[in-house]
């Protein structure tokens, strides 16, 4: 299907101060730095190959932030090649002191919960490979996703998933 895209490039988001927004991606994620222009953007990736896959557009100190329920971005993703990598991952969080939101099992992925300096939520997450998971089609909203198959270092962090927990619930 040639209307359908390949992936998606890259996501673009506003933050107060570029050069500290990219200081803190440099540090906690390990992103790249392509581009960036003081008081305007930071270009960056952490797939060398591609040119960008967060633009971080500085609109200013007095910014409001995001906001719990209301329309946008809820949080951005990246993917780690390994369960081992996450763990790493999380590790070199906690040697930061960066806080955590949770760590939530997906049945099929982890993902480590936490947000940027200005609010913006990012995910960092495991995912096996297809042929693992417990099904092909549906894979979020039933409640029969398989649990505690990522054992790690966050286990002190680990909350139920909410969309499995809903789910449960409406079973019960």
């Amino acid at each position: 299907m040639g209307y359908t895209p390949s992936y998606l490039g890259h996501v673009n988001i506003y933050v107060r101060n570029a050069k500290a927004a990219r200081e803190w991606y440099e540090a906690v994620l390990g992103l790249h730095t392509y581009d960036f222009m003081e008081g305007r953007a930071a270009f960056m990736s952490a797939n060398l190959d591609e040119s960008h896959e967060i633009a971080l557009m500085e609109v200013g100190e007095n910014a409001d932030g995001p906001r719990a329920g209301q329309v946008g971005l809820n949080h951005m993703a990246w993917r780690m090649g390994s369960l081992e990598d996450l763990a790493d991952f999380y590790n070199n969080l906690k040697e930061k002191n960066v806080p955590i939101q949770r760590v939530s099992d997906h049945g099929l992925s982890l993902g480590i919960y936490l947000k940027d300096p200005d609010g913006n939520g990012i995910e960092v997450y495991y995912e096996t490979p297809r042929e693992q998971w417990h099904r092909q089609e549906n894979l979020f909203m039933s409640g029969d996703r398989p649990q505690g198959n990522f054992p790690g270092p966050w286990e002190a962090d680990l909350v139920p998933d909410s969309v499995a927990a809903a789910a449960a619930a409406n079973r019960g």
